[in-house]
């Protein structure tokens, strides 16, 4: 069960050194985070819990982070999504911004700015 007191964030990442340094480094700073290293996963865990934040990487097996995010913004407008990919144009930026995203971050990223 989930502690009232810490931040829910659903991170969203494949790539299983990125996904366990953020997770590390999330739940350093009392972060309660769940793992889905796929987009079907992604929305079965939110669809299954109450998250404060989710964070997509958009390069993902199964579904992509930019479906992910609209399809979770079809039932939630309030929750922050913010992008972390690897996916660095202009274009792709804007494309996942338009989509819902709070906030696009490109890897390589400085892990104190992302955890700030």
């Amino acid at each position: 069960m989930a502690d009232k007191n810490k931040i829910n964030v659903l991170l969203v990442e494949d790539e299983e050194n990125i996904a366990k340094m953020l997770m590390l480094n999330l739940e350093l700073e009392n972060y309660d985070v769940k793992l889905a290293n796929d987009g079907i996963k992604a929305l079965q865990l939110f669809q299954k819990n109450s998250f404060d934040l989710v964070i997509l990487d958009v390069m993902l097996p199964e579904l992509n982070g930019y479906d992910i995010c609209e399809e979770i913004r079809k039932t939630n407008k309030q929750i922050p999504i913010l992008f972390l990919t690897a996916k660095n144009t202009g274009e792709e930026k804007i494309k996942g911004l338009k989509l819902g995203a709070d906030d696009y971050i490109t890897k390589p990223f400085n892990l104190e700015e992302f955890i700030l």
